[in-house]
């Protein structure tokens, strides 16, 4: 029998937080790479972000739910870093924006904007295989 209380709310790293390189173009005053930081989040906030991302279309008929990706990738990517602050008014205003995920869009290259939503959906669990799922369950 496994012991139930390892899955009691106190027993549990509920978010974890890494920092990654996400661009070698930003650098601290010793010219190194700053790294950001990126967290993890709950089903609970995924599921708030990808109905934010949701709209509602009348087709024939019938209504159906459409999930924009990209809007809720963007999302996504937004609530899971936490440094640099990318709701701050001043950086915004630094690159003309208004908005995280316009900032974001505008701050990175196409390639270090994967590199950081790769980085977002690996330590947010989706980096697995559902094979690997399953045999780390029948382990």
């Amino acid at each position: 029998m496994s012991n139930l209380s390892a899955f009691f709310a106190q027993n549990v790293n509920s978010e974890i937080i890494e920092e990654v390189v996400i661009s070698d173009r930003f650098k601290d005053e010793a010219g190194k790479p700053i790294q950001w930081k990126v967290r993890s989040m709950t089903e609970e906030e995924n599921e708030a972000i990808r109905k934010s991302a949701q709209r509602k279309v009348k087709e024939k008929g019938m209504i159906t739910i459409d999930t924009n990706s990209e809007e809720y990738l963007a999302k996504l990517v937004v609530s899971s870093v936490v440094f640099p602050d990318l709701k701050d008014a001043d950086l915004q205003k630094s690159y003309g924006v208004m908005g995280a995920d316009k900032l974001l869009r505008k701050m990175l290259l196409p390639g270090e904007y994967a590199g950081l939503l790769q980085k977002v959906q690996s330590i947010n669990g989706f980096d697995k295989d559902i094979n690997e799922l399953v045999d780390e369950v029948k382990n």
